[in-house]
């Protein structure tokens, strides 16, 4: 579904993404982990194509950007972290002007719409303004609008701040049934989001991947047995280099 070959990218002199490479498949949820400025956000928008890289390449479905860009993009949910919602629109609305961008149908907008409030628990609230909502309503919805076209790919980043415990669990259970069938990857600084996805893990530091692999590979690199412990390992040297700028 998805291969990255050698990517890089440089914002002035630091570089940002140095040499990233992996690839993925429907089927696969994928947690990308690292500290900041580990060059997590900047990996997702050159995926997404908002970003350019400065070398190396980047395959969805087979396509390049440089000549499929729209039949890429059809086949992307992305969700930023500073989820791009209008106050003075209804959760409704703004999902309703998501599907006339997607050119969904009224039949699928019916369908998909009433399947994902459902699973996300946004029902209640469909005809409120956003200015009303809370922050984990917001971001459940924005979530249902990176969804809402069902795309082969979906990326999210940080998907679960700000929820409460159960709100919690149900945005993960949906994740879950939904990368059965197509690839889901997140972006999260929670260690244990990983653990409760069963997710694969992409560890990020300094730009480069430190770890590729299940979660329990990433608990192995600890010595006390916590995902922390481990993290702090395999970014030790990241976190070094920061402190000494």
């Amino acid at each position: 579904m998805i291969e990255i070959r050698e990517l890089s990218k440089k914002f002035g002199r630091r570089a940002v993404l140095d040499g990233v490479s992996f690839a993925a498949r429907p089927g696969e949820l994928i947690t990308l982990l690292g500290p900041n400025g580990a060059g997590k956000t900047t990996l997702m928008r050159i995926l997404c194509g908002y970003l350019a890289p400065d070398a190396g390449s980047v395959s969805v479905g087979g396509l390049s950007y440089e000549n499929n860009r729209i039949e890429i993009l059809r086949q992307i949910g992305y969700m930023p972290e500073n989820v791009p919602l209008y106050p003075e629109m209804t959760v409704f609305e703004y999902l309703r002007f998501i599907a006339g961008i997607f050119k969904i149908t009224a039949a699928d907008f019916d369908q998909n719409l009433a399947c994902i409030s459902d699973a996300l628990g946004i029902e209640p609230v469909l005809g409120q303004k956003f200015q009303t909502l809370s922050k984990g309503y917001k971001r459940r919805a924005g979530i249902a609008a990176a969804m809402l076209h069902q795309p082969r790919l979906a990326v999210l980043d940080e998907p679960t701040e700000g929820l409460d415990p159960n709100q919690k669990i149900a945005v993960r259970e949906f994740l879950k049934q939904y990368a059965k069938e197509n690839l889901v990857l997140i972006s999260t600084h929670l260690l244990e989001e990983a653990e409760a996805l069963k997710s694969r893990v992409l560890l990020l530091a300094e730009g480069k991947i430190r770890l590729d692999g299940p979660v329990g590979e990433l608990r192995a690199c600890s010595k006390d047995g916590t995902l922390a412990d481990a993290f702090a390992r395999l970014t030790a040297d990241a976190k070094a280099g920061k402190e000494g700028e």
